[in-house]
């Protein structure tokens, strides 16, 4: 596949606000190994295969195991996630899929009891993040095995 538009360096402004982003979510107190695990379901479910080689590589540089990132789309089947987890990857899932889902008070308040009120807005903003990464990364093909941790 071959990329069709380096969006970074043709207009570096345009994606001024997600590095703003990510720079508030790395700053936070959210796990990095659950801002990696939300990055890769997110993009397992729009299908972004840059941003899955990204994240999958991120997370196992940060210890993560390849049976959790293995089974990460099947969580919901699976033991290896913590309680936390499964309620970020729910969270996840709902916000990434908001277009057919309404956000449920019986959601809401599951994450709401698991995060604070900073951790719940660094978690969103880590969703709402990804899916803008995905949305530039598939349109313009950018190359899955590019990246370089």
């Amino acid at each position: 596949m071959k990329s069709r538009l380096d969006y970074g360096q043709v207009a570096p402004k345009a994606i001024k606000g997600l590095l703003e982003i990510e720079n508030y979510i790395h700053h936070s107190n959210l796990e990095k190994s659950l801002f990696e695990l939300v990055k890769t379901r997110a993009s397992q479910i729009n299908g972004c295969g840059y941003c899955l080689d990204m994240h999958t590589k991120d997370a196992r540089k940060e210890g993560e195991t390849e049976q959790r990132l293995y089974a990460l789309s099947a969580w919901r089947e699976t033991p290896f996630f913590t309680v936390r987890e499964r309620i970020a990857l729910e969270w996840t899932e709902a916000l990434t899929l908001i277009a057919g889902n309404h956000i449920s008070d019986e959601l809401y308040d599951k994450v709401s009891k698991e995060f604070n009120e900073q951790d719940l807005i660094a978690l969103t903003m880590t969703i709402i993040a990804i899916n803008g990464w995905n949305r530039l990364a598939i349109p313009f093909r950018t190359v899955a095995g590019s990246y370089n941790p």
